[in-house]
């Protein structure tokens, strides 16, 4: 049968089909993907996901369905497109009928019957392919937004009974709730007197997110702390007025440095210069 013959011809040229595969999908565009590894990593990965559809010709996908799956859970870690990966299993069905023809061991008649065995049993592979890349894309974002939103609202302790939380980038509504959670729950862990909320890295306070941060301040003060509103920028400042937001029940400053200072003072200490030596060129600072 063709078939066979077909199956036989793959397992003795994988080396060459591979080689040849590779010479036509350099002319494909992936300089995307050379630019995120080395060449070797490149050939090597590549490699492994030809051998792995090569060595499996024409048998069940259920037998081979975990190599298939750990091949393409790497490539989406190394940032390959799907894009690519359909198309490296498109040129290399025409490489493998081209040169099973090539080597003279079927007739120019036979080609559409070789291509039909062979496009019969690879369509299910690359419909599995495109299945496992979506999952494992879709299992990478979704650790990757939980990882975000663990570091999108830290609290931290900076002196005893102050803790400060800096905020980075657009406040959401989910966001807001995640801060909202921390904050409780950082007062209570870190038995915080004062609480900075640090907005210098948040590019738009608009009504929704003053509405949020004063829902979090309240939610702190009901916990026996207060809060304190810093780093508004002047920018940030013009737009508060212009929008007619409240913040009069917050207690703001324009930098974490005054912030902090406010709220050594709020909790009965201050900073003071301790001289070094007879000279006032160098100065530590000591809280009391």
């Amino acid at each position: 049968m063709n078939q066979e013959k077909l199956f036989e011809y793959i397992q003795q040229s994988k080396a060459d089909i591979f080689e040849r595969w590779l010479v036509t999908m350099n002319d494909i565009e992936t300089g995307r993907i050379k630019s995120v590894v080395s060449e070797q990593v490149y050939v090597n990965v590549s490699s492994n996901f030809v051998n792995v559809v090569l060595s499996n010709a024409f048998r069940s996908l259920n037998e081979f369905s975990n190599e298939l799956e750990d091949i393409v859970e790497k490539v989406v870690k190394l940032g390959w497109p799907l894009g690519y990966l359909t198309q490296g299993l498109r040129e290399l069905g025409h490489v493998v009928v081209e040169g099973y023809l090539n080597e003279g061991s079927s007739n120019k008649e036979a080609h559409s019957e070789i291509f039909y065995h062979f496009d019969k049993w690879l369509s299910p592979v690359y419909n599995k392919v495109v299945e496992q890349y979506s999952s494992s894309w879709e299992n990478t974002v979704m650790l990757q937004k939980v990882a975000l939103q663990e570091l999108s609202a830290p609290l931290i302790p900076v002196f005893d009974k102050i803790t400060v939380m800096p905020l980075v980038g657009t406040i959401d509504t989910e966001r807001a709730r995640k801060i909202m959670e921390n904050l409780l729950q950082g007062v209570v862990k870190h038995r915080s007197e004062v609480v900075l909320i640090d907005i210098t890295g948040v590019p738009v306070v608009d009504t929704m997110v003053a509405h949020h941060i004063i829902q979090a301040a309240e939610a702190v003060r009901l916990v026996g702390a207060k809060c304190l509103l810093v780093g508004i920028r002047p920018e940030i400042a013009q737009t508060i007025v212009n929008l007619g937001i409240n913040l009069n029940e917050l207690i703001t400053k324009n930098s974490l440095k005054k912030g902090i200072e406010f709220a050594l003072e709020m909790t009965n200490r201050q900073i003071i210069d301790m001289e070094s030596g007879n000279e006032r060129e160098n100065t530590d600072l000591k809280i009391i």
